[in-house]
């Protein structure tokens, strides 16, 4: 048998050999398509079980918005034995005030922490109310004032010691039995170290407010040798400073006072803008950064708000120089000064966080005015609008009169002309 030569057998040779190249050549990419092919869908799968089990970003939380409360204070709550007997007719023989101020009372029992100015003295048991120049109250005004709505009072001013340190005590132990807190004035020395604190929930959070009064004035009464706790008097009438005031603050806030509120007595009777004993000392107070805000006080008339910078974080500290009257019996000081006849009701609005430290944004006054012949209070505006009781004895022309003298001195500053509606509850009264 014959084979082909190498030289005839060369083209066959070289085809097969190509088509097995290109086999070999087809499985390699094959092999390496299904590598990729492997590779992608590991690499697939691990993203997806990473993104799978990712911690998922927090959703962010949006920060409750603030509460807006209202502390309100008004005017001097002086009883000259005139208003006792207007009191009297008002609620048929008995000694009850609250139909004086019913008129008001929206204001006071709308404001979420409501604190009034006493200025005179309770008589002391087995004693009868008395009049200028030294007052007596009967008893029966700290039980009007807690149905009016006040929640307590500032005891110090010039005629706290009217009717002695057992004033003092007639005073505290009414002020007590109706359930209103108090400052100013103190029946121990235990008691003068204490500061009257008022604590309203306000939404989830307990908002702890401090209150203090003081006097600048005595009317050249002595502070009693034996007592000389008894008066909060600064200055130089007084065994006190304003320091020591300061320094009142301060401790307040070391026992949790979130706000601090004065009352202050002080000034001159009878004038419009503050004198420099009031711009001083509440110069001094803003500047310590202690205060929130200052009631002030005496003068019998109204005068002007200002807000002074300083105050706690430097949010400034507001202050109501006088409020002048709020109740009294000055019908013949009226005859020739209409001022007299008229008062204001303050209202601090208070900005309240979920956390961290409240601030007060604002404090508007609303006029109120007193008829001389009823001794009822009405507000200066709902009657310029023509609300009238049965009797009334203010004219359109004493109205218009006693406008004159009032909307001037509060140029400047926000009127509230709507009572406030409570935004908290009050949950306790201390001292501590």
């Amino acid at each position: 048998m014959s084979f082909p030569s190498f030289a005839a057998r060369k083209p066959a040779m070289i085809a097969m050999a190509t088509a097995a190249l290109l086999v070999m050549s087809s499985c390699a990419s094959s092999a390496s398509n299904d590598a990729s092919s492997s590779n992608a869908s590991s690499e697939t799968a691990a993203t997806e079980s990473t993104e799978s089990t990712a911690t998922p970003e927090p959703t962010p939380t949006e920060e409750p918005e603030p509460t807006t409360i209202h502390i309100a204070a008004g005017g001097d709550v002086l009883l000259h034995l005139s208003v006792n007997e207007a009191a009297k007719r008002s609620a048929g023989g008995k000694l009850d005030y609250t139909k004086l101020t019913k008129n008001i009372e929206p204001y006071i029992k709308g404001a979420d922490l409501s604190i009034c100015g006493l200025e005179i003295p309770v008589a002391p048991p087995g004693t009868q109310p008395s009049n200028y120049p030294a007052f007596g109250a009967p008893k029966e005004i700290a039980a009007s004032l807690k149905k009016m709505g006040w929640d307590g009072c500032a005891t110090a001013t010039n005629h706290s010691m009217d009717r002695g340190f057992a004033g003092v005590e007639s005073t505290l132990d009414a002020l007590d039995e109706a359930g209103l807190g108090h400052h100013g004035t103190a029946r121990s020395e235990d008691e003068a170290d204490q500061t009257q604190f008022y604590t309203l929930k306000v939404g989830d959070r307990d908002l702890k407010v401090a209150h203090l009064s003081a006097s600048t004035l005595t009317n050249g009464i002595h502070i009693p040798e034996e007592q000389p706790w008894s008066w909060n008097v600064v200055g130089k009438l007084g065994n006190r400073t304003v320091d020591d005031l300061i320094e009142d603050a301060k401790e307040a806030r070391e026992d949790g006072a979130d706000l601090v509120v004065a009352s202050m007595h002080w000034g001159t009777e009878y004038v419009s803008d503050p004198v420099p004993e009031q711009t001083q000392i509440a110069d001094q107070m803003a500047e310590s950064g202690q205060f929130d805000l200052v009631f002030g006080n005496h003068s019998h008339v109204p005068e002007p708000i200002t807000k002074l910078d300083g105050g706690p974080q430097g949010n400034g500290m507001w202050v109501v120089w006088s409020m002048g009257n709020m109740v009294s019996g000055q019908s013949s000081v009226a005859q020739r000064d209409p001022r007299v006849t008229s008062g204001l009701l303050t209202t601090a609005a208070v900005e309240v966080p979920a956390e961290g430290a409240p601030k007060v944004t604002n404090l508007e006054w609303t006029a109120v005015t007193q008829d001389m012949n009823s001794d009822y209070v009405y507000s200066m505006r709902e009657l310029e609008k023509g609300y009238t009781d049965a009797g009334m004895g203010i004219s359109a022309a004493e109205l218009k009169r006693r406008a004159d003298v009032t909307y001037p001195v509060m140029k400047g500053a926000d009127e509230r002309t709507e009572a406030p509606e409570p935004a908290s509850k009050l949950v306790d009264q201390s001292r501590e």
